[in-house]
């Protein structure tokens, strides 16, 4: 589990110098040694814009006086946004830093990508997506001499899950396939989703991913954790069974969208440690923290694309034991579906 802080909620609409009804669903990242969230709050007409907060301990922030994204007002990207923009992820990639973020408008919802060095000046590049797509985290560095992508388009066919795609140029993008999907009877089990930009280790790609349960209460919003393949990510190579996160505190329960921790961004440490936020309720910001060496005692599955050698030999986290050619079990703590 994530070790949540204790002056939790690091974030709420108070602190924003400019009118909001809430604070949450923040992208993060650590540029010139300063803590960087880049946060979404519905004005009070309820569309969405995003904010900047800045800290130097990562906990304790001080939000600057402007909006950092607003919805463009000229050319093809304000009929896109005309609704809205939500939900940063930020990807530090050669030298500047890459910001897919969901573009609202009467067309539907579809991802747009712009670029920052300073995350002083922004600048648009392209609309990345049909309509009816969320939640592309883009992984930080290219794979193959390619930029990689997950995503997570609707569809009323299937349970929404992730997908990774393609590009040699950040513009164009394909080559798309599912990677993962939802679980039945699972905590996971009604739709699942990229959340944080992933963090590269020596055992894989760590992705903190969002999962949702209904209830008879209504959805209960979880997050959890799987590793992808360094030099193929459309490789799962594992799943944690269990979430790492939900809503417990009284601000994720209740608020805006009640029973709701939705991650966008996870900072490495030097120690080792990840820092990771969260919004709790679509209301405000919180944080946690978990030690790297922690991830690999989860109890993990194998879920999505595998290869014949990681479903054979390779050594998956948390266990000391491999798969025999031909056999299709693995002993705990990894559950193959």
């Amino acid at each position: 589990m994530i070790r949540r802080y204790a002056g939790n909620p690091i974030l709420t609409k108070a602190d924003v110098p400019y009118p909001v009804a809430t604070v949450h669903n923040a992208g993060a990242v650590k540029h010139e040694g300063h803590y960087l969230l880049l946060f979404r709050s519905h004005r009070r007409n309820g569309r969405s814009i995003i904010g900047l907060a800045e800290s130097d301990d990562g906990l304790h922030f001080t939000v600057r006086p402007e909006p950092f994204l607003a919805p463009a007002i000229e050319g093809v990207f304000a009929e896109y946004e005309e609704w809205g923009v939500e939900d940063v992820r930020v990807c530090p990639l050669e030298d500047e830093y890459l910001l897919t973020y969901s573009a609202y408008s009467r067309h539907g919802v579809r991802v747009a990508l712009a670029k920052t060095a300073d995350f002083r000046r922004v600048d648009r590049v392209a609309l990345i997506t049909p309509a009816d797509s969320r939640n592309v985290v883009i992984f930080p560095e290219r794979i193959g001499g390619r930029y990689v992508r997950l995503d997570r388009p609707h569809s009323e066919i299937s349970p929404w899950g992730i997908w990774i795609t393609y590009s040699p140029d950040l513009i164009h993008w394909g080559e798309s396939r599912v990677v993962m999907k939802p679980v039945p009877y699972h905590w996971d089990e009604q739709k699942i989703g990229p959340g944080a930009t992933p963090i590269k280790t020596p055992r894989g790609w760590l992705h903190i991913y969002h999962g949702v349960y209904p209830t008879m209460a209504g959805a209960v919003y979880r997050l959890g954790v799987a590793l992808h393949d360094l030099a193929d990510p459309a490789l799962v190579l594992g799943v944690a069974d269990e979430w790492i996160l939900e809503p417990e505190d009284p601000w994720e329960r209740v608020g805006y969208v009640p029973n709701v921790v939705f991650t966008c961004g996870a900072i490495p440490e030097d120690d080792g440690t990840v820092k990771v936020y969260w919004g709790g309720a679509d209301t405000v910001m919180c944080a946690g923290t978990r030690s790297s060496t922690t991830w690999w005692t989860c109890a993990w599955r194998s879920r999505g694309r595998l290869s014949e050698e990681t479903t054979t030999s390779r050594l998956l986290w948390g266990c000391d034991q491999k798969l025999s050619p031909g056999s299709s079990e693995l002993k705990s703590p990894i559950r193959p579906l």
